[in-house]
């Protein structure tokens, strides 16, 4: 099954922003999300980053639960991030933890991508269940 529909994100500071040596600055962020669409849901979870000295060039690992239903389906289940930024580009992985389905969700595993268009934030979700 493949579904798309959009979310709102909020991202909080849990820890001052920590500068590494050479230039790198590492922040640590909760984040909290609500889902609309066919993932009707939301999300908790925390998030790690470092900024480099150059421009446009970042990483990000993340984990998140996200609760609610998918496709009239009930439970949750967890997604693992991976980003990272070279001079703009974005590379970004996200996934559901293996065996992390709960409820209606118990077997579930697939990839979201997300995206920005306009300030909005929107993914797409694809996804099997057994």
């Amino acid at each position: 099954m493949k579904i798309e529909g959009q979310f709102t994100v909020t991202l909080n500071p849990i820890d001052s922003a920590i500068n590494g040596t050479d230039g790198m600055t590492f922040r640590r962020m909760s984040i909290e999300k609500e889902f609309s669409g066919p993932l009707d849901a939301t999300s908790n979870g925390e998030m790690l980053s470092v900024m480099t000295p150059t421009k446009g060039s970042a990483g990000y690992v993340a984990i998140e639960q996200v609760v609610g239903s998918l496709d009239g389906k009930q439970g949750s289940f967890v997604l693992q991030h991976y980003g990272v930024m070279e001079l703009g580009a974005e590379k970004l992985t996200l996934e559901v933890v293996p065996d992390s389905g709960v409820g209606e969700l118990s077997g579930l595993s697939g990839q979201m991508n997300i995206y920005i268009e306009d300030g909005n934030h929107f993914y797409e979700f694809e996804y099997q269940l057994p």
